[in-house]
């Protein structure tokens, strides 16, 4: 009876700890920092596309969708909220949209970051909510990126705010760990397995998926189309092995993810997945997106390393060791131990 408590409260304890493991260990901000730069320049690409057509999505004298319309759509009676509806001008609505693109070119190099953090997602949100029918894909993933940028430090590298805080120290700044830093990454991690687990699941449901011709679907799909696949037709061998390993990819994405020897294989593909449906299906700004939050996934070392150079990523390490002294014996540990905490 002993030996099967012990086992049970050393079960619980070990699940407890690697609980706070996973979720709470100081991070090295460079994953996140990384993360503010290429989601911002997204999210500022993005809306300044709506300035082509912003007064006919968001105005409020004529626009193509009242708000009454989206009252009646299924879900968005009372739940959608945004802070276009309270505009009555034109010019308002110009000077609100400047702002925004402001706020997300801000958030993009890092400049209170804090606090632009926080108006991107707002921004981002507003303009869903009242563009509605034109939601899709793209403007979930812009939101979720932006949702956890307010999370961590995202201005702690690379970032404005790093390099005037140097200035103000007039020396170089050790890498200051967080909490905020891994939490926030991991919240990405997370949401992103969830994306592609639903997707696969959903994907199981059709017919296509199973008998391998859902890829030659969309490639046929002249809605669709930027570059002629239909040669395709020619080779089903071809589009089955396609169907079926992107259902595979997808639906195990959230399991074989985490081990070290098969994320560079993961992150591979999604990296040929997003950019082929951005070359042959025109859905550039998805792909990338996308692969804006599989970089979620890049350790910190990795970022410093490609970055910085390698000489920057161990003048790093030693900043963060908190001293000069580390020996060459000692460093290749503290990096291994740096690279563990960064998965």
């Amino acid at each position: 009876m002993n030996l099967v408590t012990g086992y049970f409260r050393e079960l619980r304890q070990g699940a407890w700890d690697g609980w706070n493991r996973f979720w709470f260990s100081p991070s090295d901000p460079a994953t996140l920092g990384l993360l503010r730069i290429l989601a911002g320049a997204m999210l500022f690409y993005t809306h300044l596309v709506w300035t082509l057509g912003l007064e006919d999505f968001f105005g409020n004298s004529h626009p193509w969708l009242t708000r009454e319309a989206i009252s009646a759509l299924p879900g968005h009676a009372t739940t959608k909220w945004s802070y276009f509806y309270l505009i009555d001008s034109p010019a308002m609505l110009w000077c609100v949209h400047i702002a925004a693109l402001i706020v997300f070119a801000l958030l993009t190099i890092g400049l209170w970051s804090r606090v632009m953090s926080i108006l991107a997602f707002i921004a981002s949100v507003s303009y869903i909510h009242r563009a509605s029918l034109a939601q899709f894909g793209l403007d979930d993933t812009n939101v979720m990126l932006a949702m956890y940028l307010m999370v961590g430090p995202s201005g702690a590298a690379y970032s404005v705010d790093r390099w005037l805080k140097r200035r103000r120290k007039h020396r170089e700044l050790a890498i200051e760990t967080s909490i905020g830093a891994n939490l926030a990454v991991r919240l990405i991690q997370v949401h992103m397995c969830v994306v592609y687990l639903f997707s696969g699941i959903g994907k199981l449901v059709g017919d296509p998926w199973w008998d391998g011709t859902a890829i030659w679907g969309a490639v046929a799909n002249l809605e669709y189309q930027s570059v002629d696949m239909t040669w395709l037709g020619r080779h089903p061998w071809i589009m089955a092995i396609l169907t079926h390993v992107t259902v595979f990819w997808e639906t195990f994405y959230c399991a074989l993810i985490w081990p070290r020897l098969a994320r560079p294989i993961m992150l591979a593909i999604a990296v040929a997945l997003h950019l082929s449906i951005g070359a042959f299906l025109g859905m550039w700004t998805f792909g990338l997106a996308m692969l804006i939050g599989n970089a979620a996934f890049i350790s910190p070392w990795v970022v410093r390393r490609v970055i910085e150079g390698k000489s920057h990523a161990s003048s790093g390490l030693m900043q963060l060791a908190g001293t000069t002294k580390e020996t060459h014996d000692q460093a290749p540990k503290r990096q291994k131990n740096l690279e563990r905490a960064g998965r």
